[in-house]
């Protein structure tokens, strides 16, 4: 029976196997620091596999960079033995919900969910802290001193001189924030599906070295769009040359990615299309060319079409000669008002799918109704900078299909949580969220902390709860007004709406500090309960459920058989037991119900005896079975 490792999967070791399936030849060994036998690259040999295309030295190269990059990159790639914690007080609907509330260091917790949602997410949105000069709560281990700074960036000959005479001090500040998003965005790219899309709020100060970033972390040739969002409508004094009126949103996707068509506007049919005629009675119409430009790649078709009124036109057209008599047979070619003119399409508006989103958002809600959501659920002012529910309903909508995982990873006061919840009431869907949050602090001046919170999650899970009641009372009085009382029948079963959340917390592994990496196990290290003594059971549960990669929501019983508590996740799926002095009666029923994992804690086994007859009893009834001890 093997361990569990305890710790996410080391990201270097898997890019060393994708390159050793590419070049086997550059596969290695060395000592590692402690002079056992690992496996490595061997540099000199892939610089021959790829010689036509190494840039190396001074030879000047298009690049992005930035002090302290290379720890970013060795930061979002250094695995994790954190783990996370089940909070069912602070939960709600624990036991039933799809949804998941995280609160901890984002970084690592992002970590943590690709071993169970690795291409699993369809949307994320992320409002991550505007870089304004100030200190950012989000402090990695590579934070820099103005000395290390100077140094890092070039601003010190061989010597330690000073090559200029001012710190740049708004230098610093982009390296700092750079520092703090690149690796966060590198592990979350693991995390989108192959159709997937990400949306980025920003604003003036990054929104260039923030495009250069997601160029480099998602593919240049996945940029979708720069959109622009006007936040506010009112012209406010707040700058001493141009009033800042907007901000951006910054679009990128994945392989597939493909974007949902917005319905035609009131505005565009009333000027683009025509109303029925004689000619053409079956709706609204346009006409659409069916000529091909020259340099068109992929060309066309060349050949004579006559009008009614006897007019030869040859020209190179979009359409084969066959289809266009099959459009002319259906009545759906416009040759103008005098009937001689170059032959065009005729499209209803029936046949349209919609419109592409246009770049700039001018008719979303703004700031203030995103203000207005704080108040309406808190009575006060909560938050400051909340984005409006308006806003986040759009991007989903945009990202199409109603029954995807979103995360945001930068919650606040989760208001994408709001609007995923208020979008699903509107349209039946069965959308998740996942929302991760950092416990900051609130200001001890601010009204949030008058009000009895004292961190930024505290707020945002109280607004979830108030905004799922109000969700649910609203469409309770809907159906009242529409004469549809709660339980009654409407011809099919409606999904109940997920109000709910579990939420997770950050914390260290559960396991005493020797056990935190398998490579330093030590069999004379054993101690007699080698878990922490402030851990429960399902905090145990939740660990193995990490490393197994099973989704933190999926569905957790809690039975008794021959008197031990037996957990069973996702249907038996997994099956776990932690307590002690378990006998083969026990492992006996469990093995009967075949589950595809079973865990079970090292000091379980009531005798030795039993341990003895341990692989025996799963290799009659269920040895497909795969055992993992912690």
């Amino acid at each position: 029976m093997d361990k569990l490792k305890l710790q996410t999967h080391n990201i270097v070791d898997e890019n060393i196997k994708r390159i050793a399936e590419l070049f086997p030849n550059c596969l290695t060994e060395r000592l590692d620091e402690n002079g056992k036998p690992e496996v490595a690259i061997d540099f000199d040999q892939l610089r021959q596999e790829l010689s036509k295309n190494i840039v190396e030295g001074p030879e000047e190269r298009y690049q992005f960079t930035w002090p302290d990059k290379r720890n970013a990159i060795r930061l979002a790639n250094a695995p994790t033995t954190d783990t996370l914690r089940p909070c069912r007080e602070e939960s709600v609907n624990f036991d039933t919900t799809q949804n998941l509330y995280i609160e901890g260091d984002n970084l690592q917790v992002l970590k943590l969910l690709r071993e169970n949602y690795l291409g699993k997410v369809k949307m994320i949105y992320i409002d991550p802290p505007y870089n304004t000069g100030n200190d950012f709560v989000y402090n990695d281990d590579f934070a820099q001193t103005a000395g290390d700074y100077v140094h890092n960036s070039g601003q010190e000959d061989e010597e330690g001189n000073r090559l200029v005479a001012n710190t740049e001090s708004n230098g610093r500040f982009h390296t700092d924030w750079l520092n703090m998003i690149y690796p966060r965005l590198k592990v979350a790219k693991d995390l989108l599906s192959e159709d997937g899309v990400i949306f980025i709020s920003i604003d003036d100060n990054e929104v260039e070295n923030l495009k250069k970033v997601c160029d480099e972390v998602f593919g240049e040739s996945n940029f979708i769009a720069q959109i622009a969002w006007k936040r506010k409508k009112e012209i406010s004094n707040d700058s001493n040359n141009v009033a800042i009126q907007g901000e951006y949103i910054l679009c990128y996707g994945r392989l597939n990615t493909t974007l949902a068509l917005e319905p035609l506007s009131d505005d565009y049919v009333a000027k683009s299309y025509n109303d029925p005629t004689e000619e053409f009675p079956l709706g609204k119409w346009r006409p659409v060319p069916l000529t091909v430009s020259k340099g068109l790649n992929g060309g066309g078709y060349t050949y004579t079409i006559t009008t009614p009124t006897g007019v030869k036109h040859t020209r190179l057209w979009a359409w084969p000669e066959k289809s266009y008599l099959k459009l002319f047979e259906e009545g759906k070619v416009y040759f103008g008002k005098d009937k001689c003119g170059i032959p065009q399409r005729v499209m209803y508006i029936s046949e349209s799918k919609g419109q592409p989103i246009s770049n700039y958002w001018d008719d979303v809600a703004t700031n203030k109704e995103g203000k207005k959501d704080i108040l309406q659920i808190f009575g006060e002012n909560a938050f400051d900078t909340p984005k409006p529910t308006g806003l986040i309903k759009k991007m989903i909508k945009v990202a199409m299909y109603n029954n995807s995982i979103i995360l945001d990873f930068f919650s606040g006061s989760a208001t994408t949580a709001h609007a995923v919840m208020q979008l699903n009431a509107e349209d039946g869907g069965n959308r998740k969220f996942i929302m991760v949050q950092l416990p900051e602090a609130t200001d001890e001046k601010s009204e949030a902390y008058k009000a009895g919170y004292k961190n930024i999650c505290e707020i945002g899970k109280e607004r979830i709860r108030r905004a799922g009641k109000k969700i649910v009372e609203d469409q309770e009085k809907k159906r009242m007004e529409e004469g549809l009382f709660a339980g009654s029948s409407t011809g099919s079963e409606a999904r109940p709406l997920d109000i709910g959340f579990r939420v997770l917390k950050l914390d260290s592994s559960n396991m005493q500090d020797v056990y935190y990496s398998p490579e330093q196990f030590n069999e004379n290290l054993l101690f007699e309960d080698n878990i922490k003594p402030d851990r429960t059971d399902e905090d145990l549960l939740f660990q193995a459920m990490i490393e197994l990669g099973i989704e933190l929501s999926a569905k957790i019983e809690q039975r008794e058989i021959a008197g031990k508590t037996v957990w069973s996740v996702a249907d038996n799926y997994l099956m776990a037991c932690f307590d002690k002095d378990v006998n083969e009666t026990t492992i006996t029923e469990i093995a009967r119900q075949h589950p595809y994992y079973f865990v079970l804690r090292d000091s379980s086994l009531a005798t030795d005896n039993v341990a003895d007859n341990f692989e025996q009893i799963w290799e009659e009834y269920s040895k497909e079975t795969v055992r993992k001890i912690l």
